[in-house]
């Protein structure tokens, strides 16, 4: 799966599905595995010349309920599909949508294909899939996919007394405490940093921290390094929520793309929310030189 992404990212990437890079496959696989992948569906479609690279994959996460650290449960009651197929192979997105349905039955199903990708919302009418114009407008939660080159990049500065770290100096309980009080009231299971940090492309080096003066662990980014593309993918990037508007993030960015270029990569990924009604992340971005290349165009097929 991560294989295609690699391709689909060299070739189009305009086009790469919303948990389908290669960065955030590895989040979302290695964090919720063993929480949830119960209820998760897969299909390979192999590409057929014994090179065992795929040509068409399909991720269906079905209804789950999650309990968060504040004692709030989170309920998500219909399906969503992930997925990517190569850009020579478009025919392969009608197995998709058959499969799905078979998967996934009689309830709500969600299809979010990006804006450029024309070969898939122009089958999603047929298939009796309509627009979410609520969540696809001002106010909804889709994402957008930002670029930026590598190049020029400003020297970080941190206030006085913060410094840089990196898991493979702190450990994995403290930067498992980073990620869950960066998202307070958090849902992030408790085997889920070690499945992070099992899967391909992770590195502890590369997962960076912010320490305040105090030893809190104030921000906190993961950097998922691509050699064959050579992207840096940030996913996910988030402040300790009494340690905002300080800088720190923007500082992590800065930081995080210097180590990201020392390291390999020549251009930098990074997804988050885009609708107006939620402009922090995508303004710290936009700040720090990212453009937009693509955003989600979600699509619905309520229960019959």
């Amino acid at each position: 799966m991560q294989g295609l992404a690699q391709e689909v990212t060299l070739l189009c990437p305009e086009i790469l599905v919303g948990g389908a890079t290669v960065g955030e496959l590895a989040w979302n696989f290695g964090k919720d595995r063993e929480a949830i992948g119960y209820t998760w569906r897969h299909r390979l479609w192999s590409r057929g010349d014994g090179s065992g690279c795929l040509d068409a994959w399909a991720w269906v996460q079905l209804p789950f309920s999650v309990i968060r650290t504040d004692g709030s449960v989170g309920a998500f009651h219909s399906a969503n599909l992930t997925w990517q197929v190569h850009p020579d192979h478009p025919e392969l997105l009608d197995e998709i949508l058959d499969w799905y349905a078979g998967q996934a039955g009689d309830i709500d199903r969600y299809v979010i294909p990006q804006d450029a990708d024309a070969a898939m919302l122009v089958r999603l009418p047929a298939y009796g899939y309509s627009l979410d114009a609520e969540g696809a407008g001002d106010g909804g939660d889709w994402h957008q996919c930002n670029r930026r080159s590598l190049a020029n990049l400003s020297d970080p500065a941190l206030p006085t007394g913060f410094r840089f770290c990196s898991a493979a100096d702190v450990g994995p309980e403290a930067a498992t405490r980073a990620h869950i009080d960066a998202w307070y009231p958090s849902s992030f299971p408790a085997t889920g940093m070690a499945g992070v940090q099992a899967t391909w492309p992770y590195r502890a080096d590369l997962h960076l921290l912010v320490e305040a003066p105090d030893g809190t662990l104030a921000a906190t980014a993961i950097i998922w390094l691509d050699p064959i593309s050579r992207t840096a993918e940030f996913e996910p990037v988030g402040t300790h929520r009494t340690h905002r508007r300080q800088g720190l993030a923007t500082a992590l960015m800065w930081y995080g793309m210097h180590r990201a270029r020392e390291a390999g990569a020549d251009t930098a990924l990074v997804a988050c929310l885009g609708a107006a009604a939620h402009p922090a992340a995508r303004d710290l971005y936009y700040r720090v030189g990212f453009t937009p290349i693509s955003r989600d165009v979600p699509y619905l097929r309520l229960a019959q």
